[in-house]
């Protein structure tokens, strides 16, 4: 029974990564979840008691997808990303320094997912009219999404998996991780510089028109404004996030509209992420009951007795590993449940989120954020291939999940 549970999980994930007839992710891991229970592999009631499990995350993904939405609809990403062009002066290096930090700033109060689904594209179209190779600027909102997603508790939803309700208030996350992010986003800006250093060099087109920023949009600023306070204050006092991010993100999106428009933004947002994700929530609790929680207990006993450095970084390590097999958010939930079976002590479960969030920095199907950012630019007709992606994580990734972990120790 294990056996096979594994296959289909791993069946699941190979398909959402190739998408075979074109099918979109969320059918592949509904269905695969739907076939575990067919075939008897996971009680009814605990696959729906799975689903159940993410509530928070449903919340809050349907709140950041419809701030984003209205935010994409009423051309302020646009609007930035026009804006970063116009002050490159002409410089493909000074371009992508500024992509890169309207990525760290959307990914920080928006989520790594509203940078992969709604910046990505808005860089695409500026780097067009920039005559810029576009790739370079595309892979840094990929990356970004990832290196920068643990600065807040908000910033991932991968945060909100593996810590549940014990996930840390605003000062004491920050305590713990804004050094490590810190150092996760210069690494990784170092590692994609280096990299693209010959396409930074060039020239490109910097006398572009700006979009306009319309009075919506404006409305849309604010929105976005206080939903971050409301999410700041919400994580300040230990509350759940994805009520109060929904609700900020209707607030915002009712006075960008005034009604009038609210119905084309939640018509256009990809709803399908949601039943993705609670296939995904299925999956991982047949691996539960295929016995993987107990090996990932043995394996955080085995590591907490190893000198600090070595534990953290090898904790780091296996469940990076783990995320691009999995995907984030699976792993998440599994590290989460090995954390609270195993008392793991807190250095290695710093280490643990660093791996999920970062580690899927390697591969495309690591993390739900860059299977979205796949996602919109096919939209766009840009295809990159999962070899490609992996060549540019093998360089990447590495150095900076190093680089992070071992900041979490100081």
């Amino acid at each position: 029974m294990a056996i096979l549970i594994w296959i289909i999980s791993l069946a699941v994930i190979v398909c959402i990564m190739l998408r075979p007839m074109e099918w979109p992710e969320a059918i592949w891991a509904c269905g695969g979840g739907a076939l575990l229970v067919l075939l008897r592999l996971i009680p009814v009631a605990d696959a729906g008691a799975a689903v159940a499990k993410g509530l928070d995350v449903y919340l809050f993904l349907a709140g950041m997808m419809l701030l984003s939405e209205v935010a994409r609809q009423e051309g302020v990403f646009d609007w930035l990303a026009s804006l970063a062009v116009r002050s490159s002066a002409g410089s493909a290096g000074r371009l992508f320094a500024l992509i890169y930090g309207v990525g760290i700033l959307v990914t920080v109060f928006l989520s790594n997912d509203a940078t992969a689904v709604v910046l990505t594209p808005a860089v695409y179209a500026a780097v067009k009219k920039a005559r810029a190779e576009a790739l370079p600027y595309l892979f840094a909102c990929a990356l970004v999404a990832n290196a920068a997603s643990f600065v807040l508790p908000v910033s991932n939803p991968a945060n909100l998996v593996i810590y549940g309700r014990s996930l840390p208030s605003l000062l004491p996350w920050l305590r713990l991780f804004l050094l490590p992010s810190v150092v996760s986003i210069a690494v990784t800006y170092a590692m994609l510089w280096l990299v693209s250093r010959r396409a930074l060099r060039s020239g490109i087109e910097a006398h572009i028109a700006i979009t306009p920023l319309t009075a919506p949009g404006r409305r849309v600023v604010y929105g976005i404004g206080g939903t971050g306070v409301a999410l700041l204050a919400a994580s300040a006092l230990g509350r759940n996030l994805g009520v109060w991010t929904l609700a900020a993100a209707l607030v915002a999106v009712l006075a960008a509209t005034r009604l009038r428009g609210t119905w084309p933004v939640v018509r256009s947002v990809s709803w399908s992420v949601l039943p993705l994700v609670g296939g995904l929530f299925v999956i991982v609790q047949a691996l539960e009951a295929a016995g993987t929680l107990a090996y990932g207990q043995r394996l955080m006993l085995l590591i907490a007795r190893l000198p600090r450095p070595a534990g953290s970084l090898a904790a780091s390590i296996s469940v990076a590993v783990l995320s691009n097999v999995l995907n984030n958010l699976p792993s998440g939930l599994l590290t989460g449940a090995a954390m609270a079976a195993s008392a793991a002590p807190p250095h290695l479960r710093n280490a643990l989120l660093i791996g999920v969030d970062l580690g899927p920095n390697l591969s495309v199907t690591g993390s739900l954020a860059t299977i979205l950012w796949l996602v919109a630019l096919r939209r766009d007709g840009v295809s990159v291939s999962a070899g490609r992606f992996l060549k540019l994580g093998l360089v990447v990734m590495p150095p900076a999940l190093l680089a992070a972990t071992l900041a979490s120790l100081i």
